[in-house]
């Protein structure tokens, strides 16, 4: 579908949607339980993906059908105690990089074969270092191509017990053997060969397991964190569950960040952008707000009522470490486009391995809208000074965050911005255009056939 966004002024009350990362991890938690209720969850492509695997490994999600949850404000899961059963079918992770390493780890419980796969971009995917923690583990993990890449089979079941992994490809490696860990016999014990990136989202995990009544631990640290761990531990044994039977999803700071951009760069002249849901939590991507703030950026966070406003301010490029929060580099890179200067983006060759190498994708689509910008393997800079942005046809990549940071850009590129594959926001913010649009961006979308 084709998205055409025309240079314009936003105003306005809004609200974040829930937390994709705490909902994949929700489900998962709740099938992992011998039965529990999310409340408020983000229903998306990716989150309906996990749902779909708690449901293959013998629980229940309710409402199952894929137009009734869409408009859930609770998700009623029956869960499968621990127990995966072998599922009956291969499990389709879809374009969910997060589904496909969390239910690997949780396939290995399973007495008997698990096969996943996913679409083409998953595929290409690197599943390998936790394939082969799983049969360090004494587990059968293998990728069908022998490339570390999807399709996978897992056989199990998993005892537990030491492993090493490398800590700088992704995180959700070590969320995946967590969460499956707290239910082996034996436990898991991590020891990281490589420092820890994305530390933010192992902290998601500790803190979710801890509303689970799971216990999870960093190694190697003073504190309580999980940056700068030499590893983690999780007893087996647990049983999963939330207090009061049921938890609630917090809104998602991924999300957040192109409102707060959108605010930065285009806030009609003596207006805000307010938004609603943004209470503070363990995601690292509110660090959004002090980026935005380093920038130039006039915003404000009541963090006790959970309110962000914004407004448009005159922003000057900055130096950002994206190690920690590679969800963010789209949106900085738009607000770079805009802003007076250089913006450089480091740290972030680990963002090339996400549903499409970000660190490209947002170099050529923002010089295709004018921008001036120079890739390097671990630095993407922006210069914004020799930058003029003027509407053109770009490629979202089939990637959810480059068409929503696109449109970011083309509420201030002169003319009108087609989007390529502007459906590709159901991952994430399936109410993304709406939003944007009630809002007041000029906003047309063609037809799903487009």
């Amino acid at each position: 579908m084709d998205v055409h966004v025309t240079q314009s002024t936003v105003r306005g009350t809004t609200r974040a949607p829930p937390s994709k990362s705490y909902t994949h991890r929700a489900l998962l938690a709740a099938g992992y339980s011998d039965g529990a209720t999310v409340e408020s969850p983000l229903v998306s492509a990716d989150t309906t993906a996990t749902a779909r695997a708690v449901t293959a490994f013998g629980g229940a999600v309710d409402p199952a059908s894929a137009t009734d949850i869409g408009d859930a404000e609770a998700l009623v899961v029956d869960g499968f105690g621990g127990r995966p059963e072998v599922p009956d079918d291969v499990i389709d992770c879809a374009n969910s990089g997060t589904t496909m390493r969390l239910v690997t780890a949780a396939s290995a419980l399973a007495d008997g074969t698990t096969v996943l796969t996913g679409d083409g971009s998953l595929r290409s995917r690197p599943q390998g270092p936790l394939l082969e923690a799983l049969v360090d583990l004494g587990v059968r993990a293998e990728s069908t191509r022998r490339n570390g890449q999807a399709p996978l089979v897992i056989s199990g079941p998993l005892a537990g017990g030491e492993v090493a992994i490398p800590g700088d490809v992704s995180s959700q490696y070590v969320t995946a053997l967590l969460m499956a860990g707290a239910v082996t016999d034996d436990g898991i014990e991590i020891d990281l060969t490589t420092p820890l990136k994305s530390a933010p989202y192992v902290d998601i995990t500790l803190e979710l397991l801890a509303e689970f009544g799971i216990e999870a631990e960093p190694i190697g640290t003073e504190s309580d964190g999980a940056a700068g761990a030499e590893g983690f531990s999780v007893p087996g044994g647990q049983s999963y569950a939330p207090a009061g039977g049921s938890y609630t999803v917090p809104g998602d700071f991924s999300s957040i960040s192109y409102l707060v951009a959108a605010g930065a760069v285009a806030a009609e002249s003596g207006e805000v952008v307010r938004i609603e849901g943004a209470k503070p939590s363990a995601q690292g991507d509110s660090a959004i707000v002090d980026i935005a703030e380093r920038m130039g950026a006039e915003i404000d966070w009541d963090r006790e009522a959970g309110v962000i406003t914004v407004a448009r301010s005159d922003l000057s490029g900055i130096e950002v470490d994206v190690g920690d929060t590679p969800d963010l580099l789209p949106t900085v890179a738009a607000l770079g486009a805009v802003a007076d200067g250089e913006t450089r983006i480091v740290n972030c060759e680990h963002v090339r391995y996400k549903e499409t190498d970000r660190v490209s994708a947002m170099a050529e689509e923002l010089e295709t809208l004018g921008a001036e910008t120079v890739e390097e393997p671990d630095v993407l800079t922006i210069r914004g000074s020799e930058s003029d942005l003027v509407g053109a046809t770009v490629d979202g990549r089939a990637d959810h965050r480059i068409v929503m940071s696109l449109a970011v850009a083309a509420l201030v590129a002169d003319g009108t911005t087609t989007i390529r594959g502007g459906e590709h926001v159901d991952v994430s913010f399936p109410d993304f255009f709406d939003a944007m649009a009630d809002l007041g961006m000029a906003v047309e979308r063609g037809s799903a056939d487009e």
